[in-house]
């Protein structure tokens, strides 16, 4: 026989930048191994440099990076290593979005727009990565942007868990605070016993942002406990609106559950003032003293979740039957 043969062992190496570095090394803990040396840091004029302190050829890579704030630099960061494992020989690179920048940008509303979310998949696949994993995309049909696979996981098993352990024993009633939502209420409804579904019939000035008015309820919520969810709280006026209008129409209390807490501006002080019992959200994002500091605000950790998928991943395993087939 010609030829060389070697049996090789995959190796899956897990890599962070900047912007939140204590949500990927609870990636790493739950995974059993350490974050890669990594050397970053930005030029006087703001250029990021990165350098990867092990050798990485032949490696699946796993690069962590969650877009904060500023974000456009934390994106930048997150290409830049994508770009160094790519010329160091890396086998395969999953980039790894605990929070999807510029996903609510999915689509033209007027004329002469961007379509930033398909721009961010054109620039990872350019930059040099295989495949994405991402966590509750603003839209699944972002999935379709990126040329390769595409992992969307769901933080709803770690919200509802909590959810029913809390509030399992009241009359509840689940919430989307617009109809676009809904399909994600009723998966919340399927895991939370059949609890009736609502939906808030809001109306939004396209050419004002973080702006929207919710003008009424549709559905069963008159002396209930309605679970009030969604993907992301960014300045908090449109769910603290929604909670307002659900407490104007009988309900008992609310509860608010998130994924992602952006929690830009007077997010924090909006959530503090309003009628919401309790606001559940992930750690997808950094989340400040200031926020954590109030006992309405409570963070579950997205890491098992994430360390779940990446493992399924590295051993060719299934990241769909972690959501019962809905992922």
């Amino acid at each position: 026989m010609t030829g060389i043969q070697k049996a090789t062992q995959k190796n899956l190496m897990v890599f962070s930048g900047r912007a939140h570095p204590s949500l990927a090394e609870e990636v790493t803990t739950t995974l059993g191994t350490e974050l890669v040396p990594t050397d970053a840091y930005s030029f006087a004029n703001g250029e990021i440099y990165v350098r990867f302190n092990e050798s990485v050829r032949g490696c699946d890579a796993f690069v962590i990076q969650s877009h904060t704030q500023p974000i456009n630099e934390w994106i930048m960061e997150h290409l830049i290593m994508v770009d160094a494992l790519k010329r160091a020989s890396a086998k395969r690179i999953t980039v790894v979005l605990p929070f999807y920048g510029y996903a609510r940008q999915d689509k033209k509303h007027r004329g002469r727009e961007p379509i930033s979310a398909r721009l961010m998949a054109d620039l990872f696949k350019t930059a040099g990565a295989d495949r994405l994993m991402a966590v509750d995309l603003h839209t699944s049909q972002i999935q379709g942007f990126f040329d390769g696979p595409v992992d969307h996981l769901m933080a709803l098993p770690i919200l509802a868990s909590y959810v029913r352990k809390h509030y399992g024993k009241e009359d509840l009633s689940i919430v989307s605070p617009d109809a676009g939502r809904i399909k994600v209420a009723e998966q919340w409804s399927q895991r939370l016993g059949g609890a009736p579904l609502a939906f808030i019939h809001k109306t939004r000035d396209i050419t004002r942002p973080n702006e929207s008015v919710a003008n009424r309820v549709v559905g069963e919520v008159a002396g209930r406990t309605c679970i009030l969810v969604d993907d992301m709280i960014d300045s908090g006026g449109t769910i603290c609106q929604a909670a307002d209008a659900l407490m104007k129409d009988g309900a008992s209390s609310v509860v608010i559950a998130a994924t992602h807490a952006i929690f830009s501006g007077p997010a924090v002080e909006r959530l503090a003032n309003s009628v919401a019992r309790e606001v559940v959200v992930t750690n997808t994002l950094p989340i400040s003293a200031e926020a954590r500091a109030l006992d309405k605000i409570t963070e579950l950790s997205i890491a098992p979740l994430i360390s779940q998928a990446i493992r399924a991943v590295f051993e060719d395993g299934s990241v769909t039957s972690m959501f019962d087939g809905h992922a």
